[in-house]
């Protein structure tokens, strides 16, 4: 890709509208000076010293904040939170990036999906970051929340370019994504042909239909627990991504790790990413390549170029650590110069 079509692209991000539906989480990290540590007189365990607090939008939130940074014109959240504190960060956190919580309907009977990440203070990056404690609605979604976010969900339909579905909870029915609501997406993509419909799930990817999917290699071919280290091979990628393209009925994007993204639409072509050197955290790496890809898309880029674009993202938010990163425009730009110079150069 040239640097003049890539300027292309990026000039139409703030003229594009964007909802994304799913599992709001909010990302809290305590910051531990483990130099500060005091025995607790009730119990004498160690009591953890907390000198700073940081909060930021996770999981679907995540995704928002990448296409903030990317300069995206209107954002939209919809989903079901708690009536709680948790919440009220949660969506402060949303409108300080220019995200409408409109459609976030608090919910006393529900929990705010929480994501509490104790860490040294004094350690960059995973290395530091202490067990975490995770808050999930583990019972079925009510089914009248469900109706009141579908209601949301065809107010706002009309008004946007994309929509993006992040399915975050794992256990059946327990999110915002119901086998419900996703009965009624597969209607709605087809009511709505001018809206980019695209979705994102840990465990459920292959029960949604007419929609455009982004799988990591595991989910692609239904494998749930990979061993660390482990890949899918390119081959069986090749044969098994086509049949995915066909059960889905919509493009299919496959994330493989350091050797790019597969796309199917239907024909399966391989999109080299920018490797990275050094330390790197990948998480939320996913959520930054759904956030390139989806504005590239409705701003007229062909899937191929898309992934690129969502390759070049991630590239730069993987070098974020102790964080889920973002990437500017200007970033995207100075990647793009690295990945062409990569392509040019000779084998080893």
């Amino acid at each position: 890709m040239e640097l003049s079509r890539l300027n292309e692209l990026l000039e139409q991000f703030p003229r594009r509208r964007v909802a994304v539906l799913g599992d709001f989480f909010l990302d809290k990290y305590l910051e531990v000076d483990r130099g500060l540590d005091e025995p607790s007189v009730e119990t004498g365990l160690v009591a953890y010293q907390v000198v700073r607090v940081r909060r930021a939008p996770g999981a679907a939130g995540t995704v928002v904040n990448n296409l903030a940074a990317l300069g995206a014109g209107e954002l939209h959240a919809i989903g079901a939170v708690g009536d709680d504190g948790e919440a009220f960060d949660l969506c402060q956190g949303l409108n300080r990036i220019g995200c409408s919580t409109g459609g976030l309907l608090r919910c006393p009977e529900l929990l705010t999906p929480t994501y509490l990440k104790p860490c040294d203070a004094s350690v960059v990056g995973l290395a530091g970051e202490h067990s975490r404690y995770d808050t999930k609605n583990r019972t079925p979604t009510p089914r009248d929340i469900v109706d009141r976010v579908a209601t949301e969900l065809e107010r706002v339909l009309p008004r946007v370019d994309a929509l993006l579905v992040m399915d975050q909870v794992e256990m059946p029915d327990c999110g915002v994504v119901t086998s419900l609501l996703r009965d009624r997406l597969s209607e709605l993509a087809q009511r709505f042909p001018d809206v980019l419909f695209w979705a994102d799930s840990r465990r459920h990817i292959r029960l949604f239909r007419n929609v455009t999917i982004k799988a990591n290699q595991f989910e692609a071919v239904h494998r749930l627990n990979p061993a660390v280290g482990e890949e899918v091979s390119h081959d069986e990628l090749q044969r098994l991504v086509p049949e995915l393209r066909s059960e889905m009925g919509a493009p299919v994007f496959v994330t493989c790790g350091e050797r790019g993204i597969l796309v199917s639409d239907p024909a399966v072509t391989l999109v080299p990413t920018l490797k990275a050197t050094g330390p790197i955290d990948p998480t939320g790496a996913g959520d930054s390549v759904s956030a390139g890809a989806v504005l590239s898309l409705t701003s007229g880029a062909t899937p191929a170029e898309a992934a690129l674009i969502g390759n070049l993202v991630a590239s730069i938010t993987i070098k974020q650590l102790g964080t889920t990163g973002s990437a500017t425009p200007d970033q995207v730009r100075a990647a793009l110069t690295a990945w062409n110079r990569k392509q040019h150069q000779p084998e080893a």
